[in-house]
């Protein structure tokens, strides 16, 4: 049976890449968004409705996500797997980045809330119907920056260091339900809304260090987020794969 995945926040950027990359290898998808409808909807004509649906939620908001849930089940019967994506009011600007001295902990907490709060929620969603079939695999975005602060966001990279922790222990007490849990660190990607402020030196520093002289791309995240996806990833759980063509070695 085709596999169904939640992609939160993926009307746009990086989880719109995921979520059309995803469709073109056969999954269903349910496309979530927060205000993007009209993107949402127009992504899940063009896949189709056998294999597409758009459904609004905030997923820093418990009761939203829940229904999202209900709703998704309710039209592709399950859902399979979860891909915690969305990013909560985020630009990579190295400009207007306050300093550590300038920050507030509101600008950390809406960042916990964004990134910890929301997979919580989602995951928590999901998890009675995964337990039940004895199946499921949950996928976070990370990032590389908790190695290599080239930029130092703190209050972004504080909490993607956290999503580290909570996934694996997610992985350690759920895999005796055969539920998987892993994290895909993406480098800083060119280029996605987000990332749409990055001044070009940046792009040119990161490019110049990596290996593989180039930027990472949010198809290369989502090639990552597929094979995690699908069949070919059964027996990997506990995991954080960093996609940045090298620029920091594990």
């Amino acid at each position: 049976m085709t596999k169904v995945v939640l992609v939160t926040g993926s009307s746009q950027g990086l989880g719109a890449t995921i979520a059309r990359t995803l469709a073109s290898q056969g999954f269903r998808v349910v496309i979530n968004y927060n205000k993007s409808k009209e993107a949402a909807d127009k992504m899940a004509f063009e896949i189709g409705k056998d294999h597409a649906i758009a459904i609004q939620a905030d997923v820093t908001n418990r009761a939203e996500v829940e229904r999202m849930v209900e709703k998704a089940t309710a039209y592709f019967g399950q859902i399979d797997v979860v891909v915690n994506n969305a990013l909560i009011d985020f630009k990579f600007d190295p400009v207007k980045q306050k300093p550590f001295s300038e920050l507030s902990w509101e600008d950390y907490q809406g960042q916990l809330d964004g990134t910890l709060k929301a997979a919580f929620n989602v995951i928590q969603s999901v998890i009675p119907q995964f337990i039940e079939r004895q199946n499921g695999s949950i996928i976070n975005i990370g990032t590389n920056l908790f190695q290599n602060p080239v930029v130092p966001y703190h209050e972004y990279t504080t909490a993607k260091a956290g999503l580290i922790g909570f996934t694996r222990n997610i992985a350690a007490e759920l895999g005796a339900y055969g539920i998987k849990a892993n994290v895909v660190s993406g480098g800083l990607l060119k280029t996605t809304n987000a990332s749409a402020v990055t001044t070009p030196e940046v792009f040119e520093l990161i490019a110049n260090a990596t290996p593989l002289k180039k930027v990472t791309t949010p198809q290369d995240v989502a090639n990552m987020v597929a094979f995690l996806s699908s069949y070919h990833a059964s027996g990997i759980t506990g995991q954080n794969y960093t996609v940045d063509g090298g620029l920091t070695m594990n």
